[in-house]
């Protein structure tokens, strides 16, 4: 595993939402009947075909980082929140309010890995207590994103709601794709599943972003002489 790069995806939302669960079930195709709380971070990793079935397959190592969600450690999350790469929103189908603080853990993670210096617990505490806060608070993010509803069968029988739900209105805001599923029913991301093809699709615009689309910016890189015309060439570069 060592020579093959990696990408790491954040996976982030309330506590209790199943993103243990739901970490498992995409790392191992496993059912984790009884998942622990995390504290902090647990990270499982998952070997991703790039463009797989192309002749451009590639195997890459997905590091993910399931995020603990307890209200209490807010102010301490973002020491993981360092080169990210993707993003897993998570919230139960079946408890609202998890769903309308998926704009707050967006808020939360990209603001930190932007280095904008806002992560003092004053301005973690007013983001979550902000009972308005939206997509136009956090502004464009730059970072792909999936939108994962768990806990279908749960939310069935709770409130009678049907088993295709509407999207999410973060994942309208920002144009992602979103999945519902039970994480207790392992058939839900089988190959060929809606939600399988959903999470490669995903995992290529991952990798795609962080490995090819910054190689194509540095070849397209400007090249120039010096002054005396000579045929050296320096590299003119933003880093």
């Amino acid at each position: 595993m060592a020579d093959i790069e990696k990408v790491r995806v954040l996976v982030v939302g309330d506590s209790g939402v199943g993103k243990t669960a739901l970490t498992n079930l995409i790392c191992h195709g496993t059912v984790l009947n009884s998942p622990s709380w995390t504290i902090g971070c647990s990270v499982e990793v998952k070997i991703h075909e790039y463009l797989e079935g192309t002749a451009s397959q590639r195997s890459f190592c997905i590091e993910l980082f399931d995020i603990g969600g307890s209200h209490a450690h807010r102010n301490t999350r973002h020491v993981f929140y360092n080169l990210v790469h993707g993003i897993i929103l998570v919230h139960d189908l079946s408890n609202r309010k998890s769903c309308l603080n998926l704009n707050r853990w967006l808020a939360e993670v990209t603001q930190s890995e932007a280095g904008t210096g806002k992560f003092g617990s004053r301005t973690t505490d007013q983001a979550w207590e902000d009972p308005d806060i939206s997509g136009r608070d956090i502004g464009q993010v730059d970072i792909p994103m999936l939108v994962v509803g768990t806990k279908m069968d749960a939310a069935k029988e709770k409130r009678g709601l049907p088993t295709h739900q509407k999207r999410s209105d973060i994942a309208e805001e920002y144009g992602t794709e979103e999945i519902h599923l039970n994480t207790g029913d392992p058939s839900g991301l089988a190959p060929g599943t809606s939600a399988a093809t959903k999470l490669a699709r995903f995992f290529d615009k991952v990798i795609e972003k962080q490995y090819y689309m910054i190689k194509e910016r540095k070849n397209s890189i400007p090249h120039a002489t010096d002054r005396r015309g000579t045929k050296g060439g320096i590299i003119l570069s933003p880093w």
